[in-house]
């Protein structure tokens, strides 16, 4: 099994870094979060493997027991929130557009395909470029800064005038920017990219809204090459009762884009290739309840879980209290 990293918090707050692998999980010394690892073995040319064999290891690590007692952090963060971007690309998955295409049809009539559609056969036909050539963009959306990451184990709370805190169950890429402005992968992870597809659903000009949503990001980071087929299982449980269960499908041999294309477009953008930075950015999904007209409500529990990771992805469904925002004149 390739390398897995994590973040522990302890319960007085300090931080340290868990490498782990088929032998067996172990504190990293010196170290206490994932972007400093990573700039670390940047400035010292190295790989992530390397700088931790360099670093050395402590104690063993019980996951499992870890995420139980809620020590278990997101696999990556930022000191400052605000140098955290998550973003995200939709309609990448060979079947990702019946259901989008199902919300959008009544603005179609006849032969004439909705814009979803167009974008969808579109990255089929030219999503997966030769090495060196430039494929066709997919759809792109922004959702939100660190403030909006959360952690395994954590609350997904869908905002007071949200209309649906639907799961969508996914891979995302992690990336550190380099001091000469160079994107760096440091791997993947499992996530729930957490939408609102009421809202969307109304007008597909609205995907915007939908999005500005949190999302929740499972414990282990997967330091390894772009995973060609990923398999796995999205369920909501409610009362300890399984209400909804399916299987998920991801990974290169399932989509229609590479993931080096949805790469490609998302860094051509300077904007995004700031020194420093860290970005989480979500490749997409076919597997979604709302699909199924399932309606999730607060106290539900999503499960997300797939190898090559070992641990579960489980967030609980809140709704925040309604804000009053009032503008002010200077």
């Amino acid at each position: 099994m390739s390398l897995r990293l994590l973040q522990y918090r302890g319960t007085g707050g300090e931080r340290r870094v868990i490498a782990a692998k088929d032998e067996g999980a172990h504190f990293v010394r010196g170290v206490t979060d994932v972007r400093s690892l990573a700039l670390q073995a940047i400035e010292q040319g190295e790989s992530i493997a390397d700088a931790i064999e360099r670093l050395g290891s402590d104690e063993a690590a019980d996951l499992p027991a870890l995420l139980d007692a809620g020590l278990l952090i997101a696999p990556i963060d930022h000191p400052d929130a605000a140098h955290l971007h998550m973003t995200g690309t939709g309609l990448t998955h060979l079947g990702s557009a019946e259901g989008r295409d199902k919300m959008h049809k009544a603005a179609a009539a006849g032969e004439t395909l909705t814009d979803s559609m167009r974008m969808f056969l579109e990255g089929v036909e030219g999503g997966k470029p030769a090495d060196g050539q430039v494929g066709q963009q997919p759809e792109w959306f922004y959702k939100g800064n660190g403030s909006q990451l959360v952690g395994p184990g954590e609350a997904l709370t869908m905002p007071s005038f949200a209309k649906d805190g639907g799961e969508e169950p996914e891979l995302a890429g992690i990336y550190v920017i380099g001091p000469d402005g160079t994107p760096w992968r440091i791997g993947y992870t499992l996530g729930n990219e957490f939408s609102d597809h009421i809202t969307e659903r109304h007008n597909y000009l609205w995907l915007a809204h939908s999005k500005l949503r949190q999302a929740s990001l499972g414990p282990e980071l997967l330091v390894s090459e772009p995973p060609q087929d990923v398999r796995g299982m999205s369920r909501i449980l409610r009362d300890g009762q399984t209400l909804w269960e399916r299987p998920f499908l991801t990974g290169e041999d399932n989509m229609s884009h590479s993931l080096a294309n949805l790469e490609h477009h998302h860094f051509k953008y300077p904007l995004f290739r700031a020194p420093g930075d860290v970005h989480v950015h979500f490749f997409g999904t076919a597997t979604v309840s709302f699909a199924e007209a399932i309606e999730t409500q607060p106290g539900d529990i999503f499960e997300i879980e797939a190898a090559p990771f070992t641990l579960p992805l489980r967030s609980p469904l809140a709704k925040a209290d309604e804000e009053q925002v009032t503008i002010r004149a200077l």
